[in-house]
């Protein structure tokens, strides 16, 4: 079931961004008919239910949280996908990648070889895009509007707070943000070329103020290592230890 509310945020992003309800809806059916079948959601929630869950974003704090990452090898990791690379870089192995299909291609085709689950989002703005789960081993459909076929809508917006949403679905017990930064300076590894940089920090804060909204319905278990974001309490990457106890 998609979280309560989640109607009322989806109607302000169209009005906000200008997005056609028609072209999501068209997006989504479009990856439904491309999808053979969708991963289970079983494997999904074997990784996440019940476990303190990483959450990884390619804000310029990710850099610094590289060492945190590596120490703890076996939680799970739930990725946002303009991350991959420098994960990648440093031997971390995704759990589960988020994406929309705008980060590197040829790192999304490298790691859709594994046993990474890959959530693709259809919305009006990748259609010419989606053909790319062809490539990926695991792979699970989304939408921001109503679910249709095989899809789901879990909440969420950008790659980053669709990872919230969905670690918080299948029941993790914690959540932790790592380079969920939420600032005006763009991570190296976004892929955002100059001109659309206004647009990029504007979904970053439209992204903020639904983990708030979020942040509201679920009271426990919220954490980032880089701040503030309102319901979220904010830790030293010190103090991880002590948190997934």
């Amino acid at each position: 079931m998609t979280i309560i509310g989640w109607n009322t945020r989806y109607s302000e992003i169209l009005k906000e961004f200008g997005y056609s309800k028609k072209q999501d809806l068209e997006s989504a059916w479009l990856l439904d008919s491309i999808l053979k079948k969708n991963v289970s959601v079983n494997k999904l929630k074997k990784i996440i239910l019940g476990k303190s869950v990483f959450i990884i974003g390619a804000g310029p704090s990710l850099s610094s949280s590289i060492p945190t990452l590596k120490k703890f090898k076996k939680l799970p990791k739930i990725v946002a996908d303009s991350a991959i690379d420098e994960l990648l870089e440093n031997k971390i192995r995704p759990d589960v990648i988020v994406t929309d299909l705008d980060g590197n291609e040829k790192s999304l085709k490298k790691v859709g070889k594994t046993n990474t689950i890959f959530v693709v989002h259809a919305h009006g703005d990748n259609i010419a895009k989606l053909n790319l789960v062809e490539n990926f081993k695991n792979c699970l459909g989304t939408t921001q509007a109503k679910p249709v076929g095989k899809l789901y809508n879990f909440g969420g917006f950008t790659d980053g707070d669709r990872c919230v949403f969905l670690a918080n679905y299948f029941g993790a017990k914690k959540i932790i943000l790592f380079g969920m930064d939420f600032g005006k300076t763009i991570g190296k590894y976004s892929r955002t070329k100059v001109f659309e940089r206004k647009i990029k920090i504007k979904k970053l804060n439209r992204g903020k103020k639904l983990l708030e909204w979020f942040g509201t319905k679920r009271k426990y278990g919220l954490y980032t290592t880089f701040g503030p974001i309102k319901g979220f309490k904010k830790i030293r990457y010190r103090d991880v230890d002590s948190i997934i106890i």
